[in-house]
């Protein structure tokens, strides 16, 4: 048995004999030992000596340590070299959405701006400088040691899609992950609690507060109009004891009502006083969008210039990207160009609506709330309830004539004065109803969807408390109520 197991010409059943005749003779400290073994082999078993014999020789000639290899294990794969990425920017994509990274890399992004304003790429404190519009900038992001997100940071553009998935191989990105964090343990698919500023409907504006004055002022004298916005982003308060930052034209949400007549022309002297880009796009105008609707920078300006052809209360807004975002934190007012002929009221007033979609406080305002139609607040004039803090004067039989403009953006209205019937309503152009139609017909409600406007006409005869509101039930609940205080209450 020990011949067929050990010989050189005998089979190997199981491969090991054969690597043992195969080696290489041990070293002469070693073949005492073998030697004492083989002494012992009358006293003990047979199969007891093989074994220690065999066993013996094989701990003798088992290779050493392999060499290290420059990555440091061996047989491991050598680490990679310096990699490179192109990315591309736009309105509001970043593309590819995701790379995958070998672990250890060494990574450089090419980043270029096809888009139509500034955008920069930023990765835990990495970040291009903003590239202007067909430019391009390169960042070294150097050994990424987790799977993170890189994204846009023009405010806005990150929750409008601009954000790219960076995956290292053999990680996952944990969701909400992100890239200024580690993620943690155990809050996977767990719902952060929002820092988001609260709305208290019971509370009272302090001490100091005033409501916006909602009179139409005169038009100008002239067929020109001549004005400046200066684009502001300020911390304003919006509802009792909650402040935002707002974007503004002109330091005021919604920004100043102008007005003129059909055949004016407007001429109005754009001003960015803000820290990111911003535009105005005037509906009342019909202009090339491209050229005086563009986006301008930073301590840049622009003339823009129209023509009043048509009569109506317009919107205008900003238009840069993304849109929502501007609008609903504040970049929205009105137009107003009177019809031929408008007859003489009373009183005259403005009424802008539109929505609130808190943020934490003092920041600007949530835009996936925005995009999500999830607002906290509907308002007129940028203030929550604010006339019915401070209720709109009129006297008993005074004529009222209040032009609504839905700004938007999501919401639309259906404006209603509790207690009275509307005799005269235009909408969009033209007139629904006057007052000498034959089927004597009244008008309850105005309806308008986001940037539509129009006016109403009507009487308050006795004194009293005479609510306004958006007859959408959930929005008046939600900050879009007002009053009109006729003469002296009871």
């Amino acid at each position: 048995m020990s011949e067929n197991a050990s010989g050189p010409t005998g089979p190997a059943p199981h491969g090991s004999a054969r690597r043992v005749a195969d080696a290489p003779l041990p070293a002469a400290g070693n073949r005492r030992i073998l030697t004492l073994i083989s002494s012992l082999m009358p006293v003990i078993s047979g199969a007891v000596a093989l074994g220690l014999l065999v066993g013996f020789t094989l701990v003798l000639v088992q290779p050493g340590p392999a060499p290290v290899s420059a990555a440091g294990v061996a047989g491991a794969a050598p680490a990679p070299g310096p990699m490179s990425f192109e990315i591309e920017l736009g309105e509001m994509y970043v593309k590819p959405a995701s790379i995958d990274v070998p672990a250890g890399a060494d990574v450089t992004v090419h980043v270029t701006n096809r888009g139509t304003q500034q955008h920069t790429l930023a990765l835990e404190g990495r970040e291009t400088p903003l590239i202007d519009p067909g430019k391009s900038a390169t960042i070294r992001w150097g050994v990424l040691t987790r799977s993170t997100e890189a994204w846009c940071l023009v405010a806005g553009h990150k929750d409008s899609g601009m954000r790219m998935t960076i995956t290292i191989a053999g990680q996952t990105l944990a969701a909400g992950a992100a890239p200024d964090a580690a993620p943690t343990a155990g809050t996977e698919g767990t719902a952060a609690a929002s820092t988001d500023a609260k709305i208290d409907p019971s509370a009272k504006p302090g001490p100091g507060w005033q409501a916006m004055d909602p009179t139409l002022k005169p038009a100008e004298g002239g067929a020109t109009h001549e004005v400046t916005f200066h684009i502001q982003e300020k911390v304003m308060e919006v509802a009792p004891g909650v402040k935002q930052m707002r974007w503004t034209f002109a330091g005021t949400a919604p920004g100043p009502t102008l007005h003129g007549k059909v055949g004016d022309v407007f001429k109005v002297t754009l001003v960015n006083d803000g820290t990111m880009e911003h535009s105005i796009d005037f509906h009342a105008s019909k202009v090339a969008p491209n050229v005086q609707m563009r986006t301008i920078k930073p301590n840049e300006s622009l003339v823009y210039e129209f023509k009043a052809s048509y009569a109506g209360i317009f919107t205008y807004h900003c238009g840069a990207d993304p849109m929502i975002y501007h609008m609903g934190n504040g970049m929205v007012g009105a137009v107003v160009v009177d019809p031929p002929d408008l007859g003489k009221v009373d009183k005259e007033i403005v009424l802008v609506q539109s929505e609130l979609s808190l943020g934490p406080a003092g920041q600007p305002g949530d835009l996936k709330k925005m995009l999500a139609g999830a607002s906290d607040a509907v308002v007129f004039n940028g203030y929550f309830n604010q006339y019915a803090y401070t209720p709109i004067t009129v006297n008993p039989g005074d004529r009222v004539r209040a032009w609504v403009l839905d700004a938007g953006p999501n919401e639309n209205t259906a404006f209603h004065v509790v207690g009275t019937i509307f005799d005269t309503v235009w909408k969009e152009g033209a007139y629904l109803l006057q007052p000498n139609n034959p089927n004597k017909g009244g008008s309850q409600t105005l309806d308008l969807q986001p940037t539509q406007g129009g006016f109403v006409e009507f009487t308050l005869p006795d004194a009293g408390t005479y609510p306004f509101i958006t007859h959408k039930m959930m929005n008046m609940a939600k900050g879009a109520l007002g009053v009109f205080q006729v003469g002296e209450t009871k």
